[in-house]
């Protein structure tokens, strides 16, 4: 099981948190990070239920990580294990991650599939995010897979689909002329993009496009 203790600095002021697997008590602070973290359009059926997080911390407790702060759950990174094929990377995010319920999580699976990771927006200048990604790179290390994976949102993408497609839109992003909060997010966490999908999640600011972006274990290249 996963638990580190770190200090941040905010205004110059120490801050201690602790990196931890969350827990069935986690349950409601968790639902109440995703309504503040996925507000409208976002669809609330997507939000997390108490079944799936049962399933989280059942089927792959050491891919359910949280941050604490003064005792608050103040941020969350969900992940399971699959097999996936680089030669195909056309999938859903329902596909992936079974609607979010992970009954598909396979234990000799070659890759940390990312299902979610959530910051509430008032925490969201510590870097918080950027940590847990760090610290599931490191879970990835312990178990011996290929890589971290997951699909990032679009959400800027609405703003520029009359003049770029998709793709266009992504290298935008890399080239340093856009700046979108997802994926230059995961850039600075270290992933990199590896495919564009069309319909990956019901999401209407990335008109439905996901990113896949992964992250490759250094000692298995």
């Amino acid at each position: 099981m996963y638990r580190s203790e770190q200090l941040l600095f905010s205004d110059g002021k120490p801050v201690r948190i602790l990196i931890r697997n969350y827990e069935t008590n986690d349950f409601d602070d968790l639902i109440d990070i995703q309504t503040e973290c996925f507000p409208p359009p976002f669809p609330s059926d997507l939000w997390w239920n108490k079944e799936q997080l049962t399933n989280h911390v059942t089927l792959f407790p050491e891919g359910a990580l949280c941050i604490e702060i003064d005792g608050k759950i103040v941020s969350s990174l969900t992940g399971l294990c699959v097999n996936f094929d680089p030669a195909q990377p056309d999938h859903t995010w329902a596909e992936a991650t079974d609607n979010g319920y992970i009954n598909n999580h396979d234990p000799n699976g070659n890759t940390l599939y990312i299902v979610d990771i959530s910051v509430r927006p008032a925490y969201r200048s510590l870097g918080l995010g950027k940590i847990m990604m760090q610290s599931m790179y490191q879970i990835v290390v312990e178990l011996g897979l290929d890589r971290l994976l997951g699909g990032g949102r679009m959400p800027g993408y609405h703003k520029h689909a009359n003049e770029m497609t998709a793709k266009e839109y992504v290298d935008a992003v890399l080239a340093g002329k856009i700046h979108d909060p997802v994926i230059s997010f995961l850039l600075r966490a270290g992933r990199m993009p590896i495919a564009v999908v069309e319909n990956y999640l019901d999401d209407e600011e990335s008109l439905n496009y996901g990113v896949l972006m992964e992250w490759k274990n250094p000692f298995k290249i």
